[in-house]
């Protein structure tokens, strides 16, 4: 079972990032010249946060990505994906089984020791 994206929410939250975007699909979050979504459509959580796609060959060091890429228009902080019929920003998703994955998760990618 993978953490929902409300619960992955809170935990960014407590890992000091700021929500700066709110739509449909997506929340938005900074930290410093960090930025991640996470995906409001996962309902099952395992593709609840978004990273930025410069990230993707650092993440592997910490977690396996759910699956290649995630598009959605609304990932606007992200580069565009043109290999689909239409143009839309995308990252790579990830899910996590705890709290405590995906805070050491965030420690790895983003924390000061990197």
């Amino acid at each position: 079972m993978y953490l929902r994206p409300d619960e992955v929410a809170r935990v960014l939250e407590k890992a000091g990032f700021t929500m700066d975007a709110v739509t449909a699909k997506a929340y938005g979050y900074r930290r410093g010249e960090n930025y991640v979504y996470v995906n409001r459509e996962a309902r099952m959580g395992r593709t609840a946060l978004i990273i930025h796609p410069a990230l993707k060959d650092r993440s592997f060091k910490f977690a396996e990505p759910a699956s290649e890429i995630k598009a959605c228009d609304h990932y606007e902080q992200f580069p565009l994906y043109l290999g689909g019929e239409v143009e839309q920003h995308y990252g790579i998703p990830h899910g996590f089984s705890s709290r405590m994955a995906l805070e050491r998760f965030l420690d790895g990618l983003f924390g000061e020791n990197v």
